[in-house]
Formats: structure tokens, sequence, C-alpha cells
């Protein structure tokens, strides 16, 4: 029997068939990687700003907590424990000028030479306790119907300012020191009849009349003239 003989290919077509299989494992085996924007976009992560949600807000990041309902932003009033209608429900104990009276007395003897110390009292009328701090607004009125005449007095900033606390029926006084009319000549000082002072108390926009007159008491109508000065509120 006769032994069938080996076949062989020829070395030209050996040569392309092994060609063909190389290109082929090397097509299955690499591809080209996504880019970065790719991978991105799909895995959902944003890449630009958030758009804005429908109150106007920025939208929420994936995965971070939104305030719950009703709770108040860290830094808020809620957040502090303070509450803004308790503060604005607070009242002042300052005293009204409806729970005071005015009066004048004698303010401790003279001052420099041409001028007398005059004291304003203020006494509580009213039925509760309240404060004053500070110093009043003092003129001199006239006419018969609170007329001004002249300057207010000058502040003696110089002088103590405590708070003070009034009860029922208690007094606190102001001195005011009075250069005489006389010391200017008539056509500088246009001298006037006063019927007393306008007093005003310290934080207050109301005043009160407190009488005063005779030859003390009167005034110079002069804008460039400064005749009274008065000290801040005191007890005694």
């Amino acid at each position: 029997m006769t032994t069938p003989s080996a076949r062989f290919l020829p070395p030209t077509i050996a040569i392309v068939t092994l060609a063909v299989l190389l290109t082929g494992c090397s097509a299955t085996g690499s591809g080209p990687s996504p880019s970065p924007t790719s991978s991105s976009a799909s895995s959902g992560t944003a890449a630009s700003s958030p758009s804005p949600s429908d109150d106007g807000s920025p939208a929420a990041t994936p995965g971070a907590a939104r305030p719950s309902a009703g709770s108040a932003p860290s830094g808020s009033a809620a957040g502090t424990g303070s509450s803004p209608a308790a503060a604005a429900g607070s009242t002042s104990s300052r005293c009204a000028v409806s729970e005071l009276s005015g009066s004048i007395a004698d303010g401790g003897g003279g001052g420099a030479a041409g001028s007398q110390r005059v004291a304003i009292i203020l006494r509580d009328t009213g039925t509760r306790s309240c404060t004053l701090q500070g110093w009043p607004g003092v003129s001199f009125v006239g006419g018969g119907h609170g007329a001004q005449i002249g300057n207010p007095a000058v502040l003696d900033r110089s002088t103590p300012h405590a708070t003070l606390t009034l009860r029922p029926g208690s007094e606190v006084q102001a001195v005011v020191t009075v250069r005489q009319a006389g010391d200017w000549d008539a056509a500088t000082c246009e001298p006037r009849t006063t019927d007393g002072f306008r007093v005003i108390p310290p934080g207050s926009r109301q005043s009160l009349f407190v009488p005063a007159s005779g030859s003390l008491f009167e005034a110079c109508a002069s804008t460039s003239i400064h005749q009274l000065t008065t000290s801040a509120l005191a007890s005694f």
C-alpha cells in the first residue's frame, strides 16, 4: 500500500495567511480609549454649573443634603435662638413727658461774674418707675405762646450723665447757668421778657413748660449770643 505524502502550502500563501491572522488579533485586543469627557457624561457627573431650580435657587449637587422644610439656615434668628418678635416687643423704661412735671429752684449759688445757676427739677408724676439719662434741651420762651427766645442752652459735656431711675414722686435736676442779659449792650443782646423755660427731656421730642419770671430770666433774642449752659441730669 502506498503511504500518502504530506501536502505543503507554497511559501507565498503561508506568509499572507500569517499576516491576516496577526492583523485580526491586533483588532480584537485593543481599541481607542474613551476620552475623559465621554466618561464624565456617561457616568452622570455634571461637567458644568448646575442649572437653577424652579424657585430660582441653584439645584442641589448630587448627594448633597438639602434642608428639611421649616428648618432655618445657619446663622439666622431661629438658628441662634433669638426672636425678632421678642426683641421688637420689649418696652422702653424711659420716662415720657406725660409722666413728668417741671419746676425751678436755687442751683447752688452764683457762677462766674454776671451769671446765676438755676436748677430745673423734673419730677416723676406717673405710676411707674422710669429712667432718664443725659442732657435736657433748655431754652427761654416768651410772648405768652411758647415762642423760643434766643439760642437753646449749650450742653456741658464735662458733667457725669449716668442713667437715673425715678420712682413715682422722686426728682432729678439739671443745673442751668444763666448769663445776665446786662452783660451785653442792648443793641447786641436784643433783650426780651420771658415766661419761663421750654424743657425737652433727654431722648424725647416733646417738651414741657417750666414757668420762671423776673429780671434774672431776661433773655437775649440775638442768635449771636449763647446765654444758657446746662449740665446733665443728676440726682440730688
